[in-house]
């Protein structure tokens, strides 16, 4: 059996190891083929779902607008009513009664008026005979003094039943309008959803008696997150959803300037074309909206493969001078299959999109170009 001696087989590993070293430094030299792809910059539209309900323009209850019994309710909850129908109607007895006795002292008051006129004119015909008589022997200077006073008091009468007329004309108005106040009309279009007392209750000035919605009259509210407040501006139109699949269109009208400290949302309201909304919609109907996350701008964006995760920090290889150089990045909020860059890439920088985790800093790659992006 051959005797390998000791200086022989250091010597052959020796060989062996720059043989291997020989061997990496050559592939370490030779380019890698990798896929790049370019950051682009693009216009955000990302959106998140927020929660809101129809809520009517109009509704609340009718009040009475004076006291007395209720003699009988003209509706039942769920009859539809149109602006001004009749849907209850008070006691009217001492009502009517009332309207005749102002009209009756309005009567009166007229005819004192008429009576006050005439002695006027009786006072100033008087008072032209004696001034005819003031070249006569008959004539007396104390007579004519007194008639001219009887003709100033006549006058003052006169303003006093004017003004009891007009005092007695404004008594009849009042009865007229409370008598006409005992028909509680519906100051709007809507649905009788509630009745909250019945005929021969008494009720006083703003009870309420019936509670109407107006649902052909429908908007959306929904408590919108204050950080995606500032993509709602008015006009602004959004997706609507509602829980049976259909769609619908929705325009901001308002963002109501109060903040909820514990939910940190604020108030939108949106509006709804009429020919888009079911019959089957009702208020407090829940529905789903799809709310601008931000304000549309533009913003560059990195394709979600570049992104790799090394020692807890994001990072991309990122194409400089034919070799691969690391670039820590700050990134945002997903567009589809890419993501928002907030700090690290710019427009136009090429980043390696497929054999990035094989790659080591300062390495040689090899690509294809991609394609310029549209203008």
């Amino acid at each position: 059996m051959p005797i390998v001696r000791p200086v022989a087989r250091t010597s052959f590993l020796i060989a062996a190891a720059i043989t291997v070293f020989a061997a990496g430094t050559a592939r370490a030299q030779q380019a890698m083929d990798v896929v790049v792809d370019r950051v682009i910059a693009e216009t955000s539209h990302q959106h998140v779902p927020v929660i809101g309900r129809f809520v009517a323009r109009q509704s609340g209850p009718v009040a009475a607008r004076i006291s007395g019994p209720v003699a009988e309710f003209k509706v039942e909850v769920g009859d539809r009513v149109a602006k001004g129908d009749i849907l209850a109607v008070l006691v009217k007895d001492s009502l009517k009664w009332e309207r005749e006795l102002r009209v009756a002292e309005l009567r009166r008051y007229q005819a004192g008026l008429e009576t006050a006129a005439e002695t006027l004119k009786l006072r100033q015909q008087e008072l032209a005979r004696l001034e005819g008589l003031r070249k006569s022997a008959a004539f007396s200077q104390a007579r004519l003094d007194d008639k001219r006073q009887e003709v100033a008091v006549a006058k003052a009468e006169i303003a006093v039943a004017r003004g009891q007329a007009e005092s007695a004309k404004a008594s009849l108005s009042l009865a007229e309008i409370n008598l006409s106040y005992a028909d509680v009309i519906a100051p709007y279009d809507g649905v009788v959803s509630r009745r909250h007392t019945e005929a021969g209750a008494f009720v006083n000035l703003g009870d309420p008696l019936v509670t109407l919605i107006d649902d052909g009259n429908l908007e959306i509210e929904a408590d919108v997150p204050a950080r995606n407040v500032s993509g709602l501006t008015p006009g602004v139109q959004v997706n609507a959803t509602l829980s049976l699949g259909n769609t619908m269109s929705a325009n901001v009208r308002a963002v109501v300037p109060d903040e909820n400290p514990q939910t940190r949302t604020r108030t939108v309201r949106f509006t709804v074309a009429t020919a888009s909304v079911s019959d089957n919609i009702a208020a407090n109907q829940s529905v789903t909206l799809s709310i601008p996350a931000t304000r549309k701008e533009t913003v560059a964006t990195v394709h979600k493969d570049a992104v790799l995760n090394r020692m807890g920090k994001t990072v991309v290889f990122l194409h400089e001078d034919g070799k691969a150089v690391v670039r820590p990045v700050r990134l945002g909020e997903a567009v589809g299959s890419r993501l928002i860059v907030v700090s690290g890439l710019v427009a136009g920088d090429l980043v390696v999109v497929r054999g990035n985790e094989r790659l080591r800093p300062g390495q040689a790659i090899s690509f294809t170009p991609p394609p310029e992006p549209k203008s």
